[in-house]
């Protein structure tokens, strides 16, 4: 057959690999082949094999063209379809020997140049040995070496920053602490025109910095040029408006406890595109917390009818039943959720967090437990075990984890809220004043409701030291956030009943018991400040007469 009638055949191939006419794109390819013999032809029919799903037959022909230990592309091609049939040791030995030193260089044990078979051509390429890296990445995940998976994972983005999927699972695997994301991103070398996505990136990592550092983040991505190379000033603007982007703004709101403004933002993004999975799992968490059960079970029914093998679906049934206080249900489809998918973080805390409502604290502990093992990188786990040992008065194991869930997670305010908790029950009042200031510092937006907890809790650290002036101030302050905590107007009450102010401390005993009318405490002091007041009434009065 002539050459230009073989080309034609080629484009055919092509073609019929657009459309997605796989069948087609095999018949064709075959034939190609056939004609040819070119190792170039040998590749399209092995790789229009892999598309039509036919792995054992475009395997066959690729060990059979003997080209595997030549051609990096034909063994990459190799270990791709071992990795669709799930022989991931198999998988590793086709990619060939290689390691990862501390510095994140990768070192070949055979005799090919990983780089020799990359294309110049007019289209930008992902550099061959990233993606055979992140294939190893993968293949050790599967084999549950979460330690070799993070270190090829971190290799393959580095070997070039295009590679974004190994970002994505160092991130959503919650393979990395804070400081090892901020490292591997300060790490990665991208070209001039890549400025944009290096912002990007920056977006994608945890998001616990003060709200000011955050949106000059998001505001370097929003602004018509922004400071990035771009030969289209264009560019950069279009990304304000896009979703993932957008989605990371919301990921931020939830984790500063600003979950009205992540709960209308998501509302908005999954308007535009409602089969968003990222916005989705986001949406979720807000509506949780703001007790949106309707919303939820909406959400919910609508995931298991479009994604019933994805473990996000059987999570957002969970959150239903979490939120309406039916922890059995809840915790059954947790359960089913990490058995679809053992990396999926939020259905481990749901998980554990069900048991904990129901106060049964082993399985909550060993819950925590699996999802510290399996996500390094989050902090929460070590958090929440914490507050299970803070349920049973073990305080000294408690601060141990609080401790843990610090380093992982040096920004979250949450973690130092804790450790101030832990310190004032051990009666270290001087420690839990420095905790408590510490989380405030911490707090990435301005003060919320969701904060007075810790405001009233500094106070009443500061009442203990008979620093009774500091300790009113932060009363105030938490009243500032809101009204209608007992705890709040009983500290204040016995702060100005120590200071001798009994007048002051009438009132707000009053105050706090319109709050709860039984409460003993309030009861007992108002009668006291009364009693005291009566009685400084009389002295005052028979000083008058004295004199």
């Amino acid at each position: 057959m002539r050459e230009e009638n073989v080309e034609k055949l080629r484009g055919v191939v092509r073609d019929c690999v657009s459309k997605h006419l796989y069948s087609s794109a095999i018949f064709f390819a075959d034939k190609v082949a056939a004609l040819t013999s070119d190792p170039a032809d040998i590749y399209m029919q092995a790789q229009t094999l892999f598309l039509g799903r036919q792995y054992r037959r475009a395997l066959h022909i690729l060990n059979a063209s003997q080209i595997i230990p030549r051609d990096f592309r034909f063994r990459y091609l190799a270990a791709k379809c071992l990795e669709e049939l799930k022989e991931w040791h198999q998988c590793l030995s086709m990619l060939g020997e290689a390691k990862v030193d501390e510095h994140g260089n990768v070192h070949a044990l055979d005799d090919c140049n990983v780089m020799y078979l990359d294309k110049e051509g007019e289209d930008r390429e992902i550099n061959i040995s990233s993606a055979i890296c992140f294939l190893r990445g993968k293949a050790y995940e599967a084999l549950e070496n979460r330690a070799q998976a993070r270190q090829w994972y971190k290799a393959a983005i580095r070997a070039d920053p295009l590679c974004y999927e190994a970002l994505e699972c160092l991130i959503d695997n919650h393979m990395l602490t804070c400081e090892e994301e901020k490292c591997l991103l300060s790490s990665l070398q991208f070209t001039p025109e890549d400025g944009w996505l290096s912002a990007f990136y920056s977006c994608l990592t945890k998001k616990y910095d003060k709200e000011s550092v955050i949106e000059a983040k998001f505001t370097e991505l929003e602004k018509e040029n922004g400071g990035i190379s771009s030969p289209d000033s264009s560019f950069t603007h279009t990304l304000k408006n896009n979703t993932d982007l957008l989605a990371c703004k919301a990921e931020y709101y939830h984790q500063c406890g600003e979950y009205q403004k992540c709960f209308e933002l998501t509302s908005v993004l999954l308007e535009r595109d409602p089969f968003h999975l990222k916005s989705t799992l986001v949406h979720l968490a807000a509506a949780m917390e703001l007790g949106h059960s309707n919303e939820l079970y909406l959400m919910a029914s609508s995931l298991v009818k479009d994604y019933p093998q994805r473990a996000l679906s059987w999570f957002a049934v969970g959150c239903y039943y979490y939120c309406i206080k039916k922890y059995d249900q809840s915790r059954r489809h947790f359960c089913k959720a990490t058995n679809l998918d053992a990396t999926f973080a939020p259905a481990w805390i749901g998980f554990g967090n069900a048991y904990a409502a129901q106060e049964e604290g082993d399985q909550a502990m060993a819950a925590f437990r699996t999802a510290a093992r399996l996500f390094p990188g989050c902090h929460l786990p070590n958090l929440y075990i914490g507050m299970e040992y803070m349920r049973t008065h073990s305080f000294k194991l408690a601060g141990q984890f609080f401790m843990q869930a610090k380093a992982i997670c040096p920004t979250d305010p949450l973690v130092y809220n804790e450790l101030g908790v832990v310190a004032y029950q051990s009666k270290e009042y001087q420690k839990a004043v420095r905790w408590f200031e510490k989380t405030l510092g911490n707090i990435p937006s301005s003060l919320s409701e969701m904060w007075e907890p810790t405001l009233v809790n500094l106070a009443h650290a500061y009442r203990k030291l008979k620093m009774y002036n500091e300790a009113i101030s932060y009363y105030e302050k938490a009243l500032a956030l809101s009204t209608r905590s007992l705890s709040t107007y009983a500290g204040l009450a016995y702060t100005y009943h120590l200071q001798d102010n009994f007048n002051s401390a009438i009132t707000y005993y009053h105050k706090a018991l319109w709050l709860k009318p039984d409460d003993q405490f309030c009861t007992e002091m108002l009668t006291l400040a009364l009693v005291d007041e009566c009685r400084r009434g009389t002295d005052q009065k028979n000083e008058i007469r004295r004199s």
